[in-house]
């Protein structure tokens, strides 16, 4: 398809460019260079149609990506919520995991909460042994555990919703 638009462009742009620079060219018959020029605006016409589609349906894939993100991201705060209550992290200690989790460093995370680094050491490892964990990196694995069980247990459901809606 882009090489027929390519073709029809190129068509189009080469005559007019002989006629500027005044360059003959070879003489065909009226109706062969009709049709030359009808074909050469329908191949533009249908690129311009299909790259209407394209784009719509890039727009409607966007659109999904934003609502799964949307849903993976409200699970994950449902997920976090979860394991904050399970673990009775306090309002402070909660901040601090959060900030963990997004990958703040110990002096970033002191710096936004105004508070020492050695607290945020002090609140971290409680943290870790209320989780039951050694570190960041085991901290930040139950929660990616947790959203692909949580993945896997709606695939089916979704294959059900698409088997029963088709």
């Amino acid at each position: 398809m882009v090489f027929v638009q390519a073709i029809g462009a190129l068509f189009f742009i080469s005559d007019i460019g002989l006629s500027v620079l005044g360059i003959e060219r070879q003489p065909i018959a009226w109706q062969t260079r009709e049709i030359m020029e009808i074909g050469a605006a329908v191949a533009l016409l249908i690129g311009l149609v299909m790259s209407g589609v394209l784009l719509a349906q890039s727009q409607r894939r966007l659109g999904q990506a934003e609502a799964q993100l949307q849903r993976a991201s409200s699970a994950f705060m449902e997920v976090l919520e979860q394991h904050f209550v399970q673990w009775a992290l306090t309002p402070a200690e909660r901040d601090v995991a959060f900030f963990v989790l997004k990958g703040f460093s110990t002096s970033e995370i002191a710096a936004l909460r105004k508070t020492s680094e050695g607290t945020v050491k002090a609140q971290s490892n409680a943290i870790y042994r209320k989780a039951g964990v050694s570190g960041r990196g085991q901290l930040m694995s139950i929660f990616i555990d947790d959203l692909l069980a949580d993945d896997r247990r709606n695939v089916p459901q979704q294959a059900d919703q698409a088997a029963s809606s088709a």
